[in-house]
């Protein structure tokens, strides 16, 4: 499907704050999700040895669950939805707990910097689609270029752990074209959709990592941690997502994913106090410039 025929205008978000959603530019809430992208993994691998890795996959979408629950009404969405909308929603949510699943056990086994290097592979053919003109891809040229100098890929010996980051980028592309197609839906909007999804994906993940997320029950401090995590991981960067799909074409929010090696950058200065050398503030300086000098499809 022809990207400028999927960024119509944005349909209010939960009411309340429909005003703020289309006000604010679609690429701040696409910046906020980017930073939460990187944050929720980076806590949740610190309680990977208390729960393991996939009980903090069931806490993450458990919690974001319960959250989309009394704000969505999901039961409410999926009843009301026609049987294509059904489908849809029952796909976006089990590529949801999958890929979750799947990019926790990556990240057990490899470097995030791989990982991510991996899922980003995926992203590059979702922009290449709708990136006809020598300019979009010359960006798109320039946004690579820099995102190769900031991340190390370095192929593992661990073909268990390859196999997990294969998977997981394959899921996020699936992501972002189910979510855009999620965006746009008539099923109350891409919010309520989403809380739809999030359901569905904790069915998918309520027999898989239940037993290793008991313990998390029995200690007050680290279930606060884990939900958290989930609030970093995907209640906050999924809202931001929709309401930067719903205004953005596939093409263009998949081009700046480019910015995600950035964040991971700046949060590891931050968080991590690991500092960047000269050839890491080239590569910053690369992708930003890709994403400025992209042109967005629907104006192209």
């Amino acid at each position: 499907m022809d990207d400028q025929a999927q960024a119509p205008a944005a349909r209010p978000a939960l009411g309340g704050p429909a005003s703020l959603a289309t006000k604010l530019p679609p690429h701040v809430w696409f910046g906020v999700s980017a930073v939460f992208h990187y944050l929720g993994p980076a806590f949740a691998v610190l309680l990977f040895p208390y729960v393991g890795v996939l009980g903090m996959a069931w806490l993450r979408i458990a919690t974001a669950a319960l959250i989309f629950a009394p704000l969505t009404r999901p039961w409410r969405t999926f009843a009301g939805a026609d049987r294509s909308t059904r489908l849809l929603l029952l796909a976006f949510g089990a590529c949801l707990a999958v890929m979750n699943c799947s990019f926790y056990l990556a990240l057990d086994r490899l470097p995030i910097s791989l990982v991510a290097a991996i899922e980003f592979v995926g992203t590059i053919g979702v922009a290449v689609i709708g990136l006809r003109s020598p300019r979009n891809l010359t960006a798109l040229a320039v946004a690579v270029t820099g995102t190769l100098l900031l991340i190390d890929v370095k192929w593992s010996s661990d073909p268990v752990g390859l196999f997990w980051a294969f998977l997981n980028g394959a899921l996020f592309v699936g992501y972002i074209v189910l979510g855009h197609r999620v965006a746009h839906t008539s099923a109350g909007g891409g919010i309520a959709g989403l809380g739809a999804a999030m359901t569905i994906a904790f069915i998918v993940v309520l027999p898989i990592g239940f037993a290793q997320a008991l313990p998390a029950f029995s200690a007050p401090q680290l279930l606060l941690a884990a939900v958290g995590v989930g609030i970093c991981s995907s209640v906050i960067p999924y809202i931001c997502d929709q309401l930067a799909m719903s205004r953005l074409p596939r093409s263009s929010f998949a081009l700046m994913l480019s910015l995600l090696p950035v964040t991971a950058t700046l949060i590891g200065i931050v968080v991590l106090r690991q500092i960047p050398g000269l050839s890491d503030c080239l590569g910053i300086a690369l992708v930003v410039a890709g994403v400025a000098f992209h042109k967005p499809a629907s104006a192209s």
